[in-house]
């Protein structure tokens, strides 16, 4: 088996809204897909998490050519090859995140040419389903009062169907912060919550709200601070009984053992996008657990994402074991997204806020070849 042609798909979709976070409000979605296509006609699907239009020329241009005719079940293989070519001048950062695309790709085309789930080729699975939890409460553009309520309203709807876990936006400003935080929680007295700051505060800042959440029994305090500032994690940690999260923004096993090794983060989020693709996503695994971190994925985009995120987590369990342990949690995005939720005539399986684990061969889920029309900004292919 040989790679015969990469394609690239650029895709957009235009929001009837515009919703934000403590960093820029969105408009659109955007997203670029990884088609890898072998001579006997097996195909696979990747995604990558960022700038689409940079993502594209990284992979046509730079990465892919080099990967045709080589065979694509040796994954490994190919990951280290496509590492050494950049390695100079690109150990993280947007050729990264290229390279994930082509990873998850690589790895839904061997699934399908071996018969294989990917969390069968991730070892086998623990579970068959995994609890989600609802990532949504962004900010809109409306007065702070109203703002609130509108979020309280969500997330009671986001109960209503179910979810028992679910993850709010904070880092607009300290004092809506803490009002929105004594909101929730008066709102949802026995939901598991937890808070996503997006890298919005400084260290004085991280230190008062860690100590809201601390009061209102948050489960955790996700990207409190800047993800240069991995020093602060450990002087956050000491102030606080939150648990620290964060990752989604670094990449490769070397990026995480500098994140984890100082201490003061209890839970790592690569992005299987983002940070090396499936690959280096065990990888990272390896890591956190040799130092007692716990891995949960941060997960954003569209079905092909989240299956690999679904994949990992069936794959994988909590530090440090037990007969009774907690258990894995998928990040769910409830914000509206055509690219996730029409584009796909396969889709991971949600009931009653639990995704089950696709065990079809490959990543599990089948593109709607029909559908990319409509959100199609551009298709590249090389052979």
């Amino acid at each position: 088996m040989k790679i015969e042609c990469i394609r690239t798909h650029h895709l957009r979709s235009e929001l009837d809204e515009p919703f934000g976070f403590s960093q820029w409000y969105y408009s659109t979605r955007n997203t670029l897909w990884v088609e890898i296509i072998a001579d006997d006609a097996t195909t696979g699907w990747g995604e990558c998490y960022g700038p689409a239009e940079v993502y594209e020329a990284a992979i046509t241009a730079f990465y892919g050519p080099p990967l045709l005719g080589l065979d694509p079940l040796a994954t490994d293989r190919l990951w280290h090859g496509m590492w050494r070519s950049s390695l100079d001048f690109a150990r993280r950062g947007v050729m990264m995140g290229a390279m994930s695309g082509i990873d998850m790709a690589l790895w839904d085309l061997k699934g399908k040419a071996l018969g294989m789930s990917v969390s069968e080729l991730m070892g086998g699975r623990y579970r068959e389903s995994v609890p989600c939890y609802a990532t949504g409460m962004y900010f809109k553009d409306m007065p702070e009062e109203a703002l609130i309520g509108t979020l309280v309203a969500e997330a009671l709807d986001y109960q209503e169907q179910g979810f028992a876990a679910m993850k709010i936006k904070v880092g607009k400003n300290p004092a809506f912060d803490v009002r929105l935080i004594s909101a929730m929680r008066r709102a949802l007295p026995a939901t598991t919550l937890m808070a996503d700051a997006n890298h919005a505060y400084d260290l004085p800042e991280a230190v008062r709200i860690g100590r809201v959440l601390d009061e209102y029994d948050f489960a955790w305090f996700e990207e409190p601070l800047s993800p240069e500032y991995e020093l602060q994690f450990r002087q956050l940690h000491e102030k606080l009984r939150v648990p620290l999260a964060t990752g989604e923004c670094e990449q490769t096993r070397y990026g995480f053992q500098r994140l984890l090794s100082p201490g003061g983060v209890q839970i790592a989020q690569p992005d299987l996008a983002y940070c090396g693709g499936i690959s280096e996503a065990m990888k990272i695994r390896a890591v956190a657990s040799s130092l007692g971190v716990n891995v949960i994925p941060h997960c954003w985009g569209t079905m092909l994402n989240l299956a690999a995120a679904t994949h990992f987590l069936a794959s994988g369990y909590l530090e440090p074991g037990r007969a009774e342990g907690a258990g894995a949690m998928l990040e769910l995005d409830r914000t509206p997204s055509p690219l996730r939720d029409e584009l796909f005539e396969t889709s991971v399986t949600i009931e009653k806020a639990t995704a089950h684990v696709p065990t079809a061969p490959g990543l599990g889920v089948v593109v709607d070849r029909s559908a990319l029309q409509s959100f199609r900004v551009r298709e590249k292919e090389i052979r």
